[in-house]
C-alpha cells in the first residue's frame, strides 16, 4: 500500500456531508488506499471515517491516513505537486496520465457534491474519465489504476489479515486463525 516509489498521492475530498456520504465517502478513502494513494483529505471532520480507516489499516497493513483540512482552497494552493481534479469535463484520462507518469507529489480532488467553479480554475489538470455521470469512487479507482500502472496488483500487505484469492469461497489467513468460509 502507499505511493509509487516515493511519490505522494493525496486525495482531497470536496464537500463530504457526514450524514449523507459517509458511506461513499468511506468508498473514497478505501479505494484511495488500495489503489496507491497516501492519505485522504476531508473538508468535513469525520471521526467515524478516520477510525475505520485505522482499523483497515491495523487488519491489512499500511498507514494511509484520513486528515482534516476545512480550507480546500488552501490545501490545493499549498500542495507542492500536480493538482488533478477528476471530472466529466476534463482532457480524456489517457493523455493527462500520460503526463502525470512523471515523478512528483500528486492532488487528486474529487467532489461530494457540485464542485465549486473555482476548482476547475485552481486544478493543474481537470481529468475526465469518461463523459458520462458516474461514481466517483469508480473515477478515482480507474484514474489510480492508470496512472500507478496497475501497481496494487503487485502491492503485499503487512496487517493482521491477509485474504487469499480463491475461486469459491473466502480464505483468510490471519496472525491468530486461519479460515476458508
Amino acid at each position: 500500500m502507499g505511493s509509487d516509489a516515493g511519490r505522494k498521492i493525496v486525495v482531497l475530498r470536496l464537500g463530504h456531508r457526514p450524514e449523507r456520504d459517509k458511506r461513499i465517502t468511506t468508498h473514497v478513502a478505501l479505494v484511495a488506499r488500495a489503489f496507491g494513494a497516501s492519505s485522504m483529505m476531508l473538508t468535513v471532520k469525520d471521526s467515524g471515517i478516520e477510525e475505520r480507516i485505522r482499523k483497515v489499516n491495523e487488519n491489512f497493513g499500511g498507514d494511509f491516513s484520513v486528515v482534516f483540512r476545512p480550507d480546500w482552497k488552501g490545501a490545493i494552493r499549498g500542495f507542492d505537486g500536480q493538482t488533478v481534479h477528476l471530472t466529466m469535463y476534463g482532457e480524456k484520462l489517457p493523455d493527462a496520465v500520460e503526463k502525470l507518469k512523471r515523478d512528483g507529489d500528486i492532488l487528486v480532488i474529487v467532489g461530494a457534491e457540485k464542485v465549486p467553479a473555482d476548482v476547475y480554475a485552481m486544478a493543474d489538470f481537470n481529468v475526465s474519465v469518461g463523459n458520462q455521470p458516474h461514481s466517483e469512487v469508480s473515477a478515482l479507482a480507474i484514474f489510480l489504476d492508470r496512472l500507478l500502472d496497475r501497481a496494487w496488483e503487485r502491492s503485499e500487505t503487512s496487517g493482521k489479515l491477509r485474504i487469499i484469492p480463491s475461486p469459491r469461497g473466502k480464505h483468510v489467513i490471519g496472525t491468530d486463525k486461519e479460515k476458508t468460509v
